[in-house]
């Protein structure tokens, strides 16, 4: 059974399975905000706080200690493990910018050219419009130097050699993405849930479509892809921010679609949209149609893509998640 690292505001929860299931409290009062495992590590996770500066863990989850010298900001919103390329890994910050480390997150350096892209002068974060951020970095599985990251809000971007040159969105592209997503099986696709709908790219981004078909709400913030099927996707969904984070007026719902089906409502074994933040999702890597979904009500899995769901059945303390749910990470056994 896998380990799952939740990030909630106060605090990093970590749910582990022996005979039983323990969960374990780190990084309190740091504020956790975003996390990466590391794919050619499994013990090795990253987690970005908002204020706290970038954590690093090796021995998948026990102990934490910080890393990022060269990294300006303390707000670390997005982090990313580059698959293809062994140690490399990226960090974006508020305000928007974005690092990179060779060496596994000793030592950072910026990579300036995101700040200079025409796009940046429009970029704004409604709740705050003074700033913005770097909401989701998301690493190529097939293509070294091949990065995408997203700003909330204003753009998607890419580059294609690691950093040393970025490409500015393209007009049809999403504008609020918050989760992006990659698959082995499908070179040069994009998935990307966003607060302006869901978007597809079959070519690295070079252009877009909004497919929307089936939604009843079109604000989304979670996406997650079977593994080992590129084309079955699910997504949280609700019908705006103010119900999207916030257990106390929350309202989300999942939808999955495949090939050959639109969007589809997919609550079998969810808790009610009502009273349910918008879920987070990880994948079992090299498990065909398990995924995860974390939301206010604990951890939930399915094994065919979101047709049906079920909840495990982990002793979280009480009010473990009255601040929502910032990001799901899970490590391999």
């Amino acid at each position: 059974m896998s380990t799952f690292i939740i990030a909630t505001e106060p605090v990093l929860l970590i749910a582990r399975h022996t005979s039983t299931w323990l969960v374990e409290e780190r990084l309190v009062g740091r504020a956790p905000k975003s996390l990466a495992g590391d794919p050619a590590n499994p013990a090795r996770v990253y987690c970005g706080t908002a204020g706290s500066g970038l954590w690093r863990s090796d021995d998948a989850g026990r102990t934490w200690n910080p890393v990022g010298a060269g990294i300006t900001y303390p707000e670390i919103t997005a982090v990313a493990v580059h698959p293809v390329e062994r140690s490399v890994v990226y960090a974006g910050t508020e305000p928007s910018a974005v690092f990179r480390s060779e060496n596994g997150g000793e030592t950072w350096r910026e990579l300036p050219g995101l700040r200079a892209l025409p796009s940046s002068r429009s970029w704004f974060f409604p709740p705050r419009p003074e700033t913005h951020h770097v909401r989701w970095i998301e690493a190529d599985p097939a293509v070294a130097g091949r990065v995408f990251v997203a700003i909330e809000a204003g753009a998607f971007v890419r580059t294609l050699d690691g950093g040393a040159t970025w490409l500015d969105r393209v007009p049809e592209g999403p504008i609020d993405t918050h989760t992006a997503a990659t698959h082995t099986m499908a070179r040069d696709r994009i998935y990307s849930a966003a607060g302006d709908g869901y978007f597809e790219s079959d070519d690295a981004g070079e252009s877009w479509s909004r497919r929307v078909e089936g939604l009843r709400h079109f604000y989304l913030v979670g996406v997650g892809v079977d593994p080992g099927d590129p084309d079955a996707v699910v997504v949280s969904a609700a019908s705006g921010p103010f119900v999207a984070y916030s257990p106390r007026r929350a309202e989300a719902y999942v939808y999955r679609k495949t090939a050959r089906r639109p969007f589809q409502p997919a609550m079998e074994g969810l808790p009610d949209g009502r009273g349910t933040v918008a879920s987070r999702f990880a994948a079992e890597q090299g498990e065909r149609g398990v995924l995860y979904a974390a939301n206010n009500h604990g951890i939930f899995r399915t094994a065919d893509a979101g047709q049906r769901w079920k909840a495990l059945e982990i002793p979280w303390a009480p009010g473990a998640f009255a601040d929502g749910v910032e990001a799901l990470a899970c490590l391999p056994e």
